[in-house]
C-alpha cells in the first residue's frame, strides 16, 4: 500500500510540476486558466489523498469545498476573458 501511495504523490507532483510550467509559459490567458484549473484539480486530489492516508476524514470536506471554490474562480476568470476579448 506504501508503494501505491508513494507512486501516486509522485505522479501527482509530476502533473503539477508541468501544469506549473503551462501557468508560466502559456502564450494566452486561456492557457493559464486551464493550467490553474488542473493544479486545483490536483491540489483537491491531493488533499483526499492525504485524508484516506491518515484516516482524517475532514481532509474529503475541505477538499470538496476547494473544488466548488476552485470552478468558481474558473468562471469568473472565463466571464473575464470573454468580456475582454
Amino acid at each position: 500500500m506504501q508503494i501505491v501511495l508513494i507512486t501516486v504523490l509522485s505522479l501527482m507532483t509530476l502533473g503539477l510540476f508541468f501544469s506549473f510550467l503551462r501557468f508560466i509559459k502559456g502564450p494566452t490567458a486561456a492557457d493559464r486558466t486551464v493550467a490553474l484549473d488542473t493544479m486545483s484539480v490536483i491540489a483537491t486530489a491531493g488533499l483526499v489523498l492525504l485524508g484516506l492516508m491518515f484516516d482524517r476524514y475532514i481532509y474529503i470536506d475541505v477538499a470538496l469545498i476547494y473544488a466548488v471554490l476552485g470552478f468558481i474562480g474558473v468562471i469568473v476568470i472565463a466571464r473575464f476573458i470573454e468580456k475582454a476579448l
